[in-house]
């Protein structure tokens, strides 16, 4: 019974968290428009299964993803290695966001549009490995971003420094990257902060922060999204540049 009402509350925290964009959707397509929604039957059905899903995935978030998150990196920090720590840091970066559904998505309608305009040449073989060689440059970067991270959070570095400081990089970037590659970049950096990599890396952050002496969870560590999402702009501007 107990369970049942438990899975009862997360559908309706999710249709809660869902209501507000039916609600704008509804409102601009009968009030402004003033056309009836087309296929409401299936959109409906569409809208059960979205919450559904959304209830799923937030409770496999809560069982799976942030406690192995958190206990493996109190299991680093405990045995007080930096080089593995580093290394688990780097690879989670990088593993998550190349499997990134939005990143895949990005990364091929690029290099679709780079073939059409004439940047690559316009056959399959060249635009998977436009896309592919994104893929990888994006990764790369956020696994660096994620190691930058976990060593500020080691050191107790003000995270507002670095991120000023990466800033100005992208800043002075934009200026001497091709402006075919800059709104590429830019956008790089939203897709590698979505389903898949936030919640491992926040409970990278936040069990390391709570599992060493001295480090506030709170101000130590989140982070590590903030620069997952900057270094991918000056990796992806520099891969245009080379590219």
């Amino acid at each position: 019974m107990k369970s049942l009402k438990a899975i009862w509350s997360a559908l309706f925290d999710s249709l809660r968290d869902l209501l507000p964009i039916i609600v704008v959707i509804g409102f601009f397509q009968l009030a402004v428009l003033q056309q009836p929604i087309p296929n409401f039957g299936e959109i409906a059905i569409g809208i059960v299964f979205v919450v559904i899903g959304l209830t799923l995935f937030v409770q496999g978030l809560n069982m799976g993803l942030f406690p192995i998150g958190e206990t493996m990196a109190y299991s680093f920090a405990s045995k007080g290695s930096l080089f593995w720590l580093l290394c688990f840091a780097f690879a989670l970066g990088f593993g998550t966001t190349i499997a990134e559904p939005a990143l895949i998505a990005v990364a091929d309608e690029a290099a679709l549009v780079a073939a059409n305009g004439g940047m690559i040449e316009n056959s399959k073989q060249s635009m998977a490995s436009y896309a592919n060689g994104l893929r990888v440059t994006v990764a790369m970067s956020v696994g660096f971003a994620i190691v930058l991270g976990v060593f500020r959070i080691i050191k107790g570095w003000p995270i507002q420094y670095l991120i000023v400081v990466g800033y100005s990089g992208v800043v002075i970037m934009t200026i001497f990257a091709p402006k075919e590659i800059i709104g590429i970049a830019y956008d790089s950096g939203g897709v590698t902060t979505s389903t898949i990599t936030v919640p491992l890396v926040t409970a990278l952050g936040v069990g390391l922060a709570s599992s060493i002496k001295g480090r506030n969870p709170m101000v130590d560590g989140f982070g590590l999204i903030a620069f997952a999402s900057l270094t991918p702009m000056i990796f992806v501007m520099g891969y245009g540049m080379v590219v």
